[in-house]
């Protein structure tokens, strides 16, 4: 196929070497396929761009004024593939990733001063939400996710896991009783996740993979595991959250964890996804292996 380009070319080194032959050899392609891209360039513009004999080619008053064109183009494409090939192996430019809030909030946010300090080129856009996004559609460059995964073409690294608590304020407990059975919980007042599979229906599940159902019912029903813990935490009820969300108020005490007959179900672990490129950009991969080394070090 003649592409423009590749017509571009063959039309700026013609005339600066003075021969069509000369800018196919300059190209590395024959004599006649430099005419064809030429004759192709001339047809497209709809005038004729040099006079050619056998001995010279010389340009006409069109291909004068079209030769700066080129030329400025050709330079402008060729400092902006310069710029692309250098951000593939070096950590450059936007990096776009998507983490859930309260996740992102409490433990991505803090670790990015660091990151910055090691990859000062690196500039990043932050999207927090609970809510799945399309990570191709939306044009993520990376996001994070806590949970079983969807089946989909995107690659995973595994970052850690972060097992689920059942936990209530000691105000609720001493007004409300402490349920000990996971089937107690139906008399009391649950704060439910909306976004989870395992507790937006109106039940709660329990059992490594789920397989107990527990219904539940209560005042408050969010989107988000901040709001849901402010809300335990001033004695509405009892959450059913990952530890990443109640940890902090489990060590200061303004939580209680609850001991229950039935373990809690297993929340899948937390992952970074990347779209499948055979060649990552440099500045993703850096943000993965630094994501693997913050969280590596964390677990241990």
């Amino acid at each position: 196929m003649l592409d423009r380009f590749t017509g571009m070319r063959v039309f700026v080194q013609a005339a600066t070497l003075g021969s069509l032959s000369a800018a196919g050899r300059d190209l590395g392609i024959s004599p006649a396929m430099a005419t064809k891209h030429l004759d192709a360039l001339e047809q497209r513009l709809g005038v004729r761009l040099c006079h050619r004999t056998t001995r010279r080619l010389t340009l006409t008053n069109a291909g004068l004024d079209y030769l700066t064109t080129c030329q400025r183009i050709l330079l402008d494409l060729e400092e902006s593939e310069s710029q692309l090939a250098a951000q593939g192996n070096q950590a450059v430019g936007l990096l776009r990733m998507n983490v859930p809030l309260s996740f992102g909030t409490h433990y991505i946010a803090p670790l990015l001063p660091a990151f910055s300090r090691r990859y000062p080129h690196v500039h990043i856009e932050l999207g927090l939400s609970d809510a799945q996004q399309d990570l191709i559609a939306e044009g993520w460059d990376l996001a994070i996710r806590i949970g079983h995964l969807a089946d989909s073409d995107l690659k995973v690294r595994h970052l850690g896991d972060y097992p689920m608590r059942v936990c209530a304020a000691p105000d609720y407990l001493e007004r409300c009783g402490t349920p000990r059975k996971v089937s107690e919980l139906s008399s009391h007042q649950c704060l439910s996740y909306s976004l989870s599979s395992q507790q937006g229906d109106g039940t709660w599940s329990f059992g490594r993979n789920g397989e107990v159902k527990v219904p539940i019912q209560g005042p408050l029903k969010a989107n988000n595991g901040d709001a849901l813990l402010a809300a335990a935490v001033g004695g509405q009820g009892v959450i059913y959250q990952p530890d990443f969300i109640v940890a902090d108020a489990l060590r200061d005490g303004t939580l209680v964890e609850l001991v229950l007959d039935v373990p809690v179900v297993q929340l899948g672990g937390l992952h970074v996804l990347f779209p499948p490129d055979r060649r990552l950009p440099a500045k993703v991969r850096a943000m993965i292996d630094f994501l693997v080394e913050a969280f590596s070090v964390s677990s241990r």
